[in-house]
C-alpha cells in the first residue's frame, strides 16, 4: 500500500516529470492542473488518501499560496512540498510561512525531490507518533484513533461509546492480542475522567506474594523489605481509571479483598490502621471464560457479577479481516520512523497475504511481524519476502534472494510444497516443509507435535538416500530396527523401501 501524492502544476510537462519521479520514488500519484482542481480533489473522496502535495507555486488563477492557505484548516498535517522557477529568500521564508514543509527550485535534481519527499513523510510519521503518544500518556487516546474498518469493530465501538459516558463497570472479553487495553483507553478518553491517570494492571504478571502490596498498597514496615510507605494501585488510579487486565487470573483470597474494594469504594493497605477512600472506573480484561470459570469454582461468583455488569466482546483479528490493511501501514509508518527506515509501503501480494493469514496472536503477531519485516526491509517497500514465516504458512513460495520477483528467475526461488517419496504417502503436515528444511511451526500459529516433525523426518531421509535404509539409519544416528520400528509405528510398510 503506496502513499499518494497529489502533483498540481500548470505546466503539464512538469507534470509528467514529478510523475515520473514520484513513481520511481514507490508512490502512486494524481494530476491537478490547476489549484482549483487540487482543492476539489483534496475535498472529494480521494483526499483522505493523499500523503503529499508537490505544489507549483506559480499557476494560472489559483496560485500555490492561496492553495495552501485554503487546505491548511481541513488537512493541517499535510505535508506539502513548493516548487517553482522564482527561488528567492523572501519567496522561501512566505512559502514556509503559509504553511509549506520545504521549498524547490526548478529544476530540481531527481536525487532532490526524492530526499524532499521522504523526509517529509518521516517528518510527518514522527510528529503523528508523538502525538499519539502524548495522547496515550495524558489519557485523552480516543476512538477516533482507533483503526475500525470491520463491521464487528464499528458495533465494539459504538457499545464502548455508550458506556464510557457512565461510571459503568464493564468487563472487555476477547483473544489475547486483540487490543483489550487500547480499548480501556479509549473508554477513558471518551468519559468525563479524560485526562485523568489510567493505571493498568497485569493481574497474571504479578507474584501472588506482592499482589495485595502492589493492588492496596502497604505502610512502611508492614512486612520485611517495607522499607517506605507504598500507595497501591487503587490509589493511584484515584480519579482516574483502573484498568484490571487478565482478572481471571487472579487467586480466590484476592477476589474477596478485590470484591470488597469494589464494593465500598475503599481500601486497606497491608498494615494501615483504616481504610483508604478511593474513586475509579474500573474496566477489567480477560482471555478466559470467566462464567466457565465460576461453575469450575475458580472464580467469586459474587465478583464476576460485579465485574461483568458491561461486558464488549472484541473479536480476533481473523474475524475483522478489513482492519487489516489500516493496521499494517500504522505499523509499517511508525516502526519506519523507530528504525530510521524510508519506507513508502508494501505492495498489493504481500498485503493480500497478510490479509489471508489466520493470526493465531492476534494484533499482538500483526505488531511483531511487521516489526521484523521493518527491521529486515532494504528497499522503499516491503515485499513476499520479507515475511517469511507468512509465507511458509499459506504455502507461498519465497524468492531465495530478497526483493527478487518472481518472473524474473522462477528457478531461484525456493519451493514450499514438499517433495514427494514414492510409495510413501505424505504425512498430515508435511506441506509445511520446504526444500530446504522443515518449518516447527503448524497452520494455526502454534509447535506441531514432535511425532509429527519426526515422522517427516524419517520421510525426507528416505528419500534423500533413495531408500538405502542402512544410510537413512546411519545418518538419523538410530539403529536398523529402530528405524524399522518407526515405520511400522507410522503405518508404512517397510518393504516399499530398497
Amino acid at each position: 500500500m503506496a502513499h499518494t501524492t497529489l502533483i498540481v502544476d500548470d505546466d503539464p510537462t512538469q507534470r509528467r516529470l514529478l510523475q515520473a519521479q514520484a513513481e520511481k520514488c514507490g508512490f502512486t500519484t494524481l494530476l491537478a492542473a490547476s489549484g482549483q482542481e487540487a482543492l476539489d480533489i483534496l475535498a472529494g473522496p480521494k483526499g483522505a488518501d493523499i500523503s503529499l502535495v508537490l505544489l507549483d507555486l506559480v499557476m494560472t488563477g489559483i496560485g500555490g499560496m492561496e492553495v495552501l492557505a485554503q487546505m491548511r484548516p481541513t488537512h493541517p498535517t499535510l505535508p506539502v512540498i513548493v516548487l517553482t522557477a522564482q527561488g528567492g529568500v523572501d519567496t522561501a521564508v512566505a512559502a514556509m510561512r503559509a504553511g509549506a514543509d520545504d521549498f524547490l527550485v526548478k529544476p530540481a535534481s531527481p536525487e532532490r525531490i526524492q530526499v524532499s519527499m521522504q523526509n517529509a513523510l518521516k517528518i510527518k510519521a514522527l510528529s503523528g507518533e508523538i502525538h499519539r503518544l502524548k495522547k496515550v500518556q495524558d489519557g485523552r487516546l480516543t476512538f477516533g484513533d482507533l483503526i475500525a474498518e470491520s463491521a464487528s469493530m464499528r458495533d465494539v465501538i459504538r457499545m464502548a461509546e455508550r458506556a464510557a459516558q457512565s461510571n459503568i463497570p464493564i468487563l472487555i472479553e476477547g483473544e489475547s492480542g486483540v487490543g483489550k487495553e487500547v480499548v480501556a483507553r479509549a473508554i477513558q478518553g471518551a468519559s468525563d475522567r479524560a485526562g485523568k491517570p489510567f493505571v493498568a494492571v497485569n493481574c497474571g504478571a504479578i507474584p501472588d506474594t506482592l499482589i495485595e502490596s502492589i493492588l492496596f498498597g502497604h505502610e512502611k514496615g508492614a512486612f520485611t523489605g517495607a522499607v517506605d510507605k507504598h500507595a497501591g494501585k487503587f490509589q493511584e488510579a484515584s480519579g482516574g481509571t483502573l484498568f484490571l487486565d487478565e482478572i481471571g487470573e487472579l487467586r480466590l483470597d484476592m477476589q474477596v479483598k478485590l470484591l470488597r474494594a469494589i464494593q465500598e469504594g475503599e481500601v486497606d493497605p497491608v498494615g494501615a490502621k483504616r481504610p483508604v477512600k478511593v474513586d475509579i472506573r474500573l474496566v477489567s480484561a480477560t482471555n478466559r471464560n470467566l462464567l466457565q470459570q465460576v461453575t469450575e469454582g475458580k472464580f467469586r461468583e459474587d465478583l464476576f457479577y460485579r465485574l461483568n455488569v458491561f461486558p464488549i466482546v472484541l473479536p480476533p483479528l481473523r474475524e475483522r479481516r478489513e482492519d487489516i490493511p489500516g493496521l499494517v501501514t500504522h505499523f509499517i509508518r511508525r516502526f519506519a520512523v523507530e528504525e530510521n527506515k524510508k519506507l513508502v509501503g508494501i505492495e498489493p501480494g504481500a498485503l493480500d497475504m497478510l490479509v489471508n493469514y489466520a493470526w493465531p496472536g492476534n494484533i499482538r503477531q500483526l505488531e511483531n511481524t511487521v516489526f521484523r519485516a521493518v527491521v529486515l526491509c532494504d528497499s522503499a517497500c516491503l515485499h513476499v519476502s520479507d515475511f517469511p514465516q507468512v509465507a511458509s504458512q499459506l504455502g507461498i513460495a519465497v524468492p531465495a534472494s530478497r526483493h527478487e520477483a518472481p518472473s524474473e528467475s522462477p528457478a531461484r526461488y525456493v519451493s514450499i510444497a514438499p517433495a514427494h517419496v514414492p510409495g510413501i504417502e505424505p504425512g498430515p503436515a508435511s506441506d509445511q516443509r520446504s526444500s530446504d528444511g522443515f518449518n516447527v511451526m503448524g497452520l494455526d500459529g502454534h509447535l506441531r507435535k514432535l511425532e509429527e516433525i519426526e515422522h517427516e523426518l524419517i520421510r525426507f531421509a528416505i528419500e534423500k538416500y533413495e531408500g538405502h535404509m542402512s544410510e537413512v539409519a546411519r545418518r538419523l544416528g538410530i539403529g536398523r530396527s529402530t528405524l524399522y520400528r518407526k515405520l511400522r509405528e507410522m503405518g508404512l510398510d517397510d518393504e516399499r523401501a530398497a
